[in-house]
C-alpha cells in the first residue's frame, strides 16, 4: 500500500511539473471543471430518501493547434466518481411498482472530440463528435454559469445535458451575431419516458450510436456586448429509426425550440431560457415501449407529445455594496474594477411540464408538471473557485403529497 500511494505521489508530481513545463508558446493547452455536492432532501412522496453525496463531474479539455488553421479539440468528462454498475430505486416511474433497477452508474464519457477548422470569421467548420447546441446551459455548462449546485430543472428534464453527438458543424460570426448548423446522429425513442420526456434518448447504452436518421441543429446568438447575450436554437429529427431493433412502421419525429438568454454586468446577474418541443406519434411509442425488453434498462413509461419548461434566475454580488473603488480609477465608477471575491444572493423560478400534452389515451399525469422556487447563495472565493448553498422547493401539480424540499451544498471549480 505505501508502494502504491508512493507512486501515485510521484506520478502526480511528474503531471504537475510537465504541465507547468509547458511553454506559453505550446501549441498544446487544456481546460476543465469539477463538482461536488451534498443534497438533503425532505419529500413526501419519499419520505425515507436518503441524504446523498456526488462527486457530480470532473472534466478535462485538451486541445491541440496543428497549425494556424486546425485545431484538434476534446473533453473527456468523468460522471459519479467512474464507472461501473449502480443499483437505483425508482418508485415512481415503473408503472406504480417498487422496482430495483440496474442502471449504468459512475461514467467517463467523451463529450468532445473534434476537428475544427477555422477560415474566416463568418465561415469555420467542426467535424467529429461534438456538443449539440441547443438550450443555455449546452453554451454555458461550467460552474460559475450557473447559480444552484446542479444545473438548472427546467432544462435537464426536458432535453440531454451536456447534449453531444457525432456529426458536422459549420459556424462563425457576423458582427455581434454567432451562428451554428450542424447534421448530427439522432435520437433512439426507446430511451423516452414520462419523468425525462427525450433526455435518455441520448444514445449512451451501446458501444456504438445508430445513425440510421440524423437530425438538424441550429442556434443563433446575437451578443450586445461580452457579459449579454439573447439567442434562439432547434433541433429537427426523426428518433424512429436509431432504435437497438427495427420495431416500429411508422415517424416519429422530435422538434425542439429554446429561446435564452443572460445579462451579468457589475453586480447583477440575470439568466433565463424557455424551451417547448413536440414528438410525433407518442401514443403510438408508448404502446410499444411497453413491450420493450428488461434488459435494455429504459423507463417503458407513457411519452408526452409535448413538453415546456422555463426557468429565470436572478442574483447580486451584496460584497459590492462594501467595495471600494481602484486607486488608479479615475471615478469611482466599480464597473472596471473586476473583485477577487463576490458573494452572490439569488432565486430562481424553474416550470417544466414532461407531458404538457399527451396523445390517445395516455393519461396525463399531474406528477410531472413541476413548478421550483429556489434560493441561495453563491460565494467565490476566487474567479476560479465557488461554494455554493441553496434550498429548493418544489411543487408538483397532484394534490396530495406534492412537496418536494431539498437543501444543498457544493462547490465548483474551472482551470
Amino acid at each position: 500500500m505505501k508502494k502504491q500511494l508512493c507512486l501515485l505521489a510521484i506520478c502526480g508530481m511528474f503531471i504537475s511539473v510537465s504541465i507547468s513545463a509547458v511553454p506559453e508558446s505550446s501549441p498544446f493547452s487544456v481546460s476543465g471543471y469539477g463538482v461536488i455536492n451534498y443534497s438533503h432532501f425532505d419529500w413526501e412522496l419519499d419520505p425515507d430518501r436518503r441524504a446523498a453525496i456526488d462527486v457530480e463531474r470532473f472534466v478535462i479539455a485538451p486541445k491541440y493547434r496543428i497549425n494556424d488553421t486546425i485545431n484538434l479539440e476534446s473533453e473527456l468528462e468523468f460522471e459519479h466518481g467512474g464507472t461501473g454498475s449502480t443499483m437505483e430505486f425508482d418508485k415512481f416511474e415503473e408503472f406504480g411498482e417498487f422496482e430495483t433497477e440496474i442502471e449504468k452508474g459512475g461514467e467517463v464519457i467523451v463529450e468532445k472530440l473534434a476537428a475544427v477548422f477555422s477560415l474566416k470569421p463568418a465561415f469555420n467548420f467542426r467535424v467529429g463528435h461534438i456538443i449539440v447546441p441547443v438550450g443555455l446551459v449546452a453554451k454555458r455548462h461550467r460552474p460559475q454559469h450557473y447559480f444552484t449546485t446542479t444545473r438548472p430543472e427546467a432544462e435537464i428534464h426536458l432535453i440531454p445535458t451536456i447534449w453531444h453527438e457525432t456529426g458536422v458543424e459549420v459556424f462563425g460570426a457576423l458582427g455581434a451575431l454567432k451562428y451554428q448548423a450542424q447534421i448530427v446522429n439522432g435520437l433512439d425513442s426507446t430511451g423516452f419516458s414520462s419523468r425525462h420526456w427525450i433526455v435518455r434518448g441520448h444514445q449512451l447504452r451501446f458501444e456504438t450510436a445508430n445513425a440510421e436518421a440524423l437530425a438538424l441543429v441550429g442556434r443563433l446568438d446575437y451578443a450586445f456586448n461580452e457579459n449579454t447575450t439573447v439567442g434562439i436554437s432547434g433541433y429537427y429529427g426523426d428518433t424512429a429509426a436509431n432504435r437497438p431493433k427495427p420495431d416500429v412502421d411508422f415517424d416519429a419525429h422530435v422538434g425542439i425550440v429554446s429561446l435564452h438568454g443572460f445579462y451579468e454586468m457589475n453586480a447583477v446577474k440575470v439568466r433565463g431560457l424557455f424551451l417547448c418541443g413536440a414528438l410525433e406519434n407518442a401514443d403510438r411509442l408508448s404502446k410499444v415501449n411497453r413491450t420493450l425488453s428488461n434488459n435494455l434498462n429504459v423507463k417503458r413509461t407513457p411519452v408526452g407529445s409535448s413538453a415546456l419548461g422555463y426557468y429565470i434566475e436572478a442574483g447580486y454580488d451584496i460584497l459590492s455594496l462594501f467595495r471600494q473603488p481602484s486607486n488608479n480609477a479615475k471615478d469611482t465608477d466599480l464597473k472596471d474594477t473586476p473583485p477577487d471575491k463576490v458573494l452572490d444572493v439569488f432565486a430562481r423560478y424553474d416550470y417544466y411540464d414532461t407531458m404538457a400534452s399527451v396523445a390517445g389515451i395516455i393519461f396525463d399525469n399531474p406528477r410531472w408538471e413541476r413548478t421550483t422556487w429556489t434560493f441561495g447563495i453563491n460565494y467565490h472565493v476566487h474567479p476560479q473557485l465557488v461554494f455554493k448553498s441553496h434550498y429548493s422547493l418544489r411543487r408538483l401539480a397532484t394534490k396530495d403529497k406534492n412537496r418536494e424540499n431539498t437543501f444543498a451544498l457544493g462547490f465548483g471549480f474551472q482551470y
